[in-house]
């Protein structure tokens, strides 16, 4: 593809690289919301990229992100706090993501649409409909959600009682507004780095596109990604959006489609190596507690 091949190895590495300083905005947004020192904020930032490497290449998709990033931190921090922390985090960037679309739709609806076609207009305005009533619903949720949990575990679960009072209390530690509106304003900025992404990646490739409607058209793909969440790494949901909605708003649609696949490509050199470390990390763990476990064998008296 011509405009592809403009992006050139050199341009990729850029892209890529700039992509993982977005991973330290949500590695930041997630340490906060812990309330851990900012000397662990490697650590939350590889947790980060773990769910999403996860969530991008292995089949069950976000609950797997979920557990391997849970599974990294747990060796580090107590467990009650990584569950709370990532109830905030996740959240707030619901939240935040909720305000990036809404700002998004509103560029876009004031956007003259290529060829009168306001199909594209119909789509976007019903999925920012469906996030819209999804996050007041999880919102809502959240107000008596843990309440609910203690009393279920009374009942049906005494042995979970402790389990869940402790992760109670750490949400009512980490509940401050000022740290909230933090972890919000993190998770928001954390999207907006995103959509500049795309269109950094656009001028790599020779592509003049206002940044103002990449926002529009990064906020309407991110949406439609999250619809579809239950598909993993948003596969094929991602290029289509890109291909219906970036010609209704003046990019070109081969301009769209080297984008979608540049932000492929882009996902999978991040997810590959992150997988690959974590698995080498976790066998080399194994590997020292067989020597350990084998060492102190050899050393019981007889």
């Amino acid at each position: 593809m011509a405009v592809g091949s403009r992006l050139g190895v050199v341009g990729f590495l850029l892209y890529f690289t700039y992509s993982l300083g977005v991973f330290v905005l949500l590695g930041c947004a997630w340490l906060v919301a812990a309330g851990e020192p900012a000397q662990r904020l490697g650590l939350f930032t590889r947790a980060r990229l773990l769910r999403e490497a996860a969530a991008d290449l292995l089949p069950f998709s976000q609950i797997g992100g979920i557990t391997l990033s849970v599974w990294l931190l747990g060796s580090h921090i107590a467990r009650p706090r990584i569950y709370s922390s990532f109830v905030i985090d996740m959240l707030t960037e619901i939240a935040s993501q909720l305000a990036f679309t809404m700002f998004g739709i509103g560029l876009l609806l004031s956007i003259p649409i290529a060829g009168g076609n306001e199909h594209a207009r119909s789509l976007v305005s019903i999925g920012a409909c469906v996030i819209t009533a999804l996050v007041l619903l999880i919102l809502l949720a959240q107000r008596w959600g843990l309440v609910l949990a203690e009393k279920m575990a009374h009942r049906f679960m005494p042995a979970s009682v402790q389990a869940v009072a402790a992760v109670g209390g750490e949400l009512r530690r980490a509940s401050a507004p000022g740290r909230i509106a933090l972890v919000f304003l993190l998770n928001l900025l954390a999207w907006i780095a995103s959509g500049i992404g795309a269109w950094i990646a656009l001028r790599l490739m020779q592509i003049d596109f206002p940044l103002w409607e990449t926002l529009s058209l990064e906020s309407a793909i991110f949406a439609l990604r999250s619809v579809a969440f239950a598909v993993p790494g948003g596969i094929g949901v991602q290029e289509a959006g890109y291909a219906l909605l970036g010609p209704a708003i003046g990019l070109p649609a081969e301009a769209a489609l080297a984008l979608a696949l540049a932000k492929r490509a882009r996902d999978l050199a991040v997810a590959a190596p992150t997988l690959l470390i974590w698995q080498l990390s976790e066998a080399r763990k194994l590997v020292i507690s067989m020597r350990a476990r084998k060492l102190a064998r050899t050393q019981i008296p007889d």
